[in-house]
């Protein structure tokens, strides 16, 4: 959808940042960066303390996730720095196409929350979902997912996957690529792999039984998926993306490697192929436990993981992942809601990145500081300054 969050002025953006974007590409590019990347995750946190007036009153000015980065003076790589948190996940550049399928979309109000069931008029009967933006924890659900009765959907799940397709906002990248200016780099969120598909359309539990009981009809809709994702890599690299991300979250609990090998290596292994091609980058969104996947991911030429967890939220340590992934892969990560929300002095937040930059520094040219998946809207504000310090003192030789 195109619809979210209106662009910022350029005319903005910080004077004098110019190496800021520098430094992101040069850990795109593998290069060693002067310093380390900073580029926080700061979506949910802002939204959730905007939405409940909370802000501290040096961010009252603040409007957006980018204005607080910038107040902060930190890099920006973000895939969601452009949207609208109370519509979607990930995107906002990419606009859902489709022929064949009528889309009817209600929005109702609970309380506070906002509720938005969308139904999908197909040859073979309605197919619908409904998703709900929680208020109280500035987050969006899903309540419905497209398939709950596959063997009677199945004819009217053909339908809409055999209609869909995606149409990219070349003028609005370019907008927001403006906005953003000598900040950072945008990690463009608008694809998803095709086991991820059945995880958005069915729930990642139910997906599991559709592919044992209905493995030929899933088959074909994840080969359907593949083909128009990849088509809008294309657009994508077409209109000048320099990074993009699939918002997927290989946690092996969801993304198994023997499903990931059998459903999803050959859309990440096309996709890395087509991005090495035009000089850009293929990310793929990975918290939860990644052990098991890395050397699998990093065969298939994927660029990068972003935000990478550790334990004990995730099974492996930062500078551990870099081993396995064999040298080649950029990671993004190192603070988790363990940190944001436990740590209460700047000095263990100090000893904390000291630490982190001591093990981290032969690898600064494939790793960027980041949240590991978001920042918790429970962290103080104090504690986001602290990390800024802390990065400040650590971040050069």
């Amino acid at each position: 959808m195109t619809d979210g969050n209106p662009i910022p002025d350029p005319a903005a953006g910080a004077q004098g940042a110019a190496d800021r974007r520098d430094c992101v590409r040069d850990v795109l590019r593998r290069r060693e960066p002067p310093r380390f990347v900073h580029a926080p995750n700061y979506w949910q946190w802002f939204t959730h303390h905007r939405n409940h007036g909370l802000l501290p009153a040096e961010l009252r000015d603040c409007s957006s996730q980018l204005e607080l980065i910038r107040h902060l003076g930190l890099d920006v790589f973000s895939r969601n720095v452009y949207c609208d948190p109370t519509a979607c996940w990930f995107g906002g550049l990419a606009e859902e196409t489709w022929d064949g399928v009528e889309v009817e979309v209600i929005r109702s109000r609970e309380d506070r929350d906002t509720l938005v069931e969308k139904r999908y008029h197909t040859r073979h009967g309605i197919l619908s979902e409904r998703l709900r933006y929680r208020h109280a924890d500035s987050t969006l659900v899903q309540e419905k997912h497209l398939l709950d009765d596959l063997p009677s959907q199945a004819a009217a799940m053909d339908d809409w996957i055999g209609g869909r397709r995606w149409r990219f906002d070349a003028t609005r990248y370019a907008g927001w690529r403006d906005a953003v200016g000598p900040d950072g780099v945008i990690n463009a969120g608008e694809l998803f792999s095709p086991l991820k598909l059945l995880h958005l359309t069915a729930g990642a539990e139910q997906a599991v039984y559709h592919l044992i009981d209905h493995p030929e009809a899933c088959r074909n809709w994840m080969r359907q998926h593949e083909e128009a994702q990849l088509d809008l890599v294309r657009q994508m690299l077409a209109a000048g993306v320099e990074a993009m991300i699939a918002m997927d979250n290989l946690d092996t609990a969801f993304h198994p490697p023997r499903h990931v090998e059998a459903y999803s290596a050959s859309f990440y292994e096309r996709a890395s192929h087509l991005c090495h091609a035009a000089d850009a980058t293929f990310f793929i969104h990975a918290c939860g436990r990644q052990r098991a996947n890395l050397p699998l991911i990093a065969s298939l030429g994927v660029h990068g993981l972003e935000g990478v967890a550790y334990p004990p939220l995730g099974d492996v340590q930062l500078d551990e992942a870099m081993r396995l992934t064999g040298g080649r892969m950029i990671l993004t990560g190192g603070i988790s809601a363990r940190e944001t929300e436990q740590f209460r002095t700047a000095d263990e937040v100090r000893r904390y990145i000291e630490g982190l930059f001591v093990r981290l520094r032969p690898d600064r040219h494939r790793f960027m500081l980041s949240a590991s998946c978001n920042t918790s809207i429970r962290t103080p504000w104090q504690v986001l300054l602290w990390f800024r310090d802390a990065w400040r003192e650590f971040a050069t030789p």
